[in-house]
């Protein structure tokens, strides 16, 4: 088969993957969320939500990360002596090591959720959603600029990225407090008086 083939069919699958791993986050985020709904509500929602994660995971998320994997090992082994002998390939395939490390902490999460415990906050589950997209623009750059100077200016760069990051999530944060205190106060003002 043609390498451009293969390449085409990694790339298809990295970006799958990534998209099951952003939006399993998101769904451990709102399963989180649906506990503090009331007892008509939480029930249905988490089933619903819990049937959501189930089928993007064993749907999407697990084949797509096989996929990577079968395919990036196809384009290494068909140039090895070049591939392993570039250090940007070294750094890409740690950090592709650490996304499955995130991986598998989802599948842990995922069991979590389904046996009813919900050990991490929103806040949390927010935070480590991002953590996905600092492996993302790490292994994007990698690929991109293949040079040990670039990697300097990318990891520098990646740090900036996820400190912009922290930033928008705790400027979220703290307007979602202020917006549910603000609506908690207008529910008090609406309530009929006794």
């Amino acid at each position: 088969m043609d390498l451009a083939y293969i390449k085409a069919l990694h790339i298809i699958f990295v970006i799958c993957w990534f998209a099951a791993l952003f939006y399993m986050v998101r769904l451990f985020i709102y399963c989180t969320d649906a506990q503090n709904k009331d007892e008509v509500a939480r029930p249905i929602l988490t089933q619903q939500l819990l049937f959501m994660q189930k089928k993007l995971w064993y749907i999407i998320g697990w084949p797509s990360m096989i996929g990577t994997y079968i395919f990036g090992f196809w384009l290494i082994f068909s140039n090895a002596a070049y591939y392993f002998s570039q250090p940007w390939m070294w750094l890409k395939l740690i950090v592709v090591g650490l996304l499955t490390l995130y991986h598998l902490e989802c599948q842990r999460i995922l069991g979590a959720q389904k046996q009813g415990v919900f050990k991490h906050s929103s806040f949390k589950l927010r935070l480590f959603n991002e953590l996905a997209t600092v492996f993302l623009v790490a292994i994007v750059f990698l690929v991109v600029v293949k040079s040990t100077a670039g990697l300097l200016w990318g990891i520098l760069g990646l740090v900036a990225f996820a400190a912009i990051l922290m930033l928008c999530v705790k400027l979220y944060r703290r307007n979602s407090a202020k917006d549910e205190a603000a609506l908690k106060e207008n529910e008090k003002i609406q309530e009929p008086k006794k």
